[in-house]
């Protein structure tokens, strides 16, 4: 295998890692903002919301606990976490080619 190749695959393995932790790290942080009861008339909190929103469209009411702030830990939470583990054995499988 030559260096070139190698390093492409490095390469590429660093950006799918780093996209994989930024979109979990965007999903923590709306966590946290849900949790503190940030001001959602806040330009900021309502950016982090709608990406977080979107990021997660397929997990946010994926369970029915009686307490919201159950729900959105868990629905997001799970979303950032599948989003880590995914990210980074693709990362980790680019790695070794």
């Amino acid at each position: 295998m030559s260096p070139t190749r190698h390093s492409h695959g490095s390469t590429a393995a660093r950006v799918i890692a780093l996209v994989a932790d930024i979109m979990a790290a965007i999903l923590g942080l709306w966590i946290l903002m849900y949790l503190l009861d940030a001001n959602r008339a806040n330009d900021l909190v309502q950016f982090i919301h709608d990406v977080a929103r979107w990021l997660a469209g397929w997990s946010h009411d994926l369970f029915t606990f009686d307490e919201k702030w159950a729900r959105v830990v868990a629905g997001y939470g799970l979303a950032a976490v599948v989003y880590l583990l995914v990210g980074h054995a693709i990362a980790g499988r680019l790695r070794r080619y």
